[in-house]
């Protein structure tokens, strides 16, 4: 047990990470409802460009900002394949993931893993104090949480939720959808990138398989975060938020009691397929509970 609770503050601190991660998948899945598959390269983009800056001495701060421009152009090639070559989304996804492989792999120069440990580099946290990465992984979450609300707050950020509530409506109204998905997707992909380089910071490295699964973390993040719907759009991010600490602190859990780990991702993909699936199977239920009920009534009356 004291095993257990010794590695809690670490499961929080990875779930405060993949909880950012999820914030930026949260734009495309729930806001502008694409299928987004481009975060799996994104990460490892941000990770790697904050690994590379920092080994050469650059601020820990703006190589984080650097990667964020990083994980913004990965969305917008996602968006150029999509909205201009008129790709599906996902695919367009799926080929910019393949693509960032070998971007990442040239920029790294070959090599699959780069070294940033805080005893031989300047970083803004590390797994060897958990406390103090907690705190500032707690305010770099709050920030991104206000940012986004205000800026779904404004005019323009408005026009975003519209193009993904009715895409139709929207070009009715003259807002330039097509435009609107391209910066949803740079926003998306910056967080994503951002968490990359936080938790490259964290665990002391990069590595190129370490965006590998990212998608399903961040969908099981998002649908435990809405276990309970909400609707201020604050409360949404910060559950969105919460789901990832959980995610983390189940995963110490079922470490603990001695579940296979080679099987918790597969659990995760079958978790989020429940959650997803199972609303759609109890509409389609209750859609022919009514037609029967409907058609006994007809029938009584007749």
């Amino acid at each position: 047990m004291e095993n257990l609770i010794g590695a809690l503050p670490g499961a929080a601190a990875l779930g405060l990470i993949w909880g950012i991660m999820a914030i930026g998948l949260y734009i495309t899945y729930k806001i502008l409802a694409i299928s987004d598959l481009t975060v799996d390269g994104s990460i490892c983009t941000g990770a790697l460009v904050c690994a590379l800056l920092i080994t050469k001495g650059v601020d820990p701060w703006i190589a984080m900002i650097c990667a964020m421009v990083a994980g913004a152009l990965c969305g917008l090639v996602t968006g150029f394949l999509h909205t201009v070559l008129g790709i599906p989304a996902i695919l367009s996804g799926i080929l910019t993931q393949l693509a960032l492989w070998s971007v990442n792999l040239k920029l790294a120069d070959g090599s699959s893993q780069i070294p940033v440990s805080w005893r031989n580099y300047d970083v803004i946290l590390s797994s060897n104090n958990n406390n103090d990465a907690i705190i500032t992984l707690v305010i770099i979450a709050g920030a991104i949480i206000a940012l986004l609300y205000w800026f779904f707050g404004t005019s323009f950020g408005c026009s975003l939720r519209a193009t993904g509530c009715n895409l139709n409506m929207s070009r009715a109204q003259g807002i330039n959808t097509e435009l609107n998905k391209v910066i949803g997707l740079m926003i998306s992909n910056s967080l994503v990138a951002l968490a990359g380089a936080i938790l490259a910071q964290y665990q002391g490295f990069y590595n190129i398989n370490m965006g590998r699964g990212a998608i399903v973390i961040g969908l099981a993040a998002i649908v435990i975060g809405e276990a309970r719907s909400a609707r201020n759009f604050a409360v949404r991010l910060l559950g969105v938020l919460v789901g990832g600490i959980i995610y983390y602190l189940v995963y110490q859990i079922i470490v603990f009691l001695g579940f296979d780990t080679d099987l918790l991702k597969m659990l995760s993909a079958v978790v989020v397929a429940l959650f997803l699936g199972v609303p759609n199977l109890k509409d389609k239920l209750m859609t022919k509970i009514r037609i029967r009920k409907h058609a006994r009534e007809v029938k009584k009356n007749a």
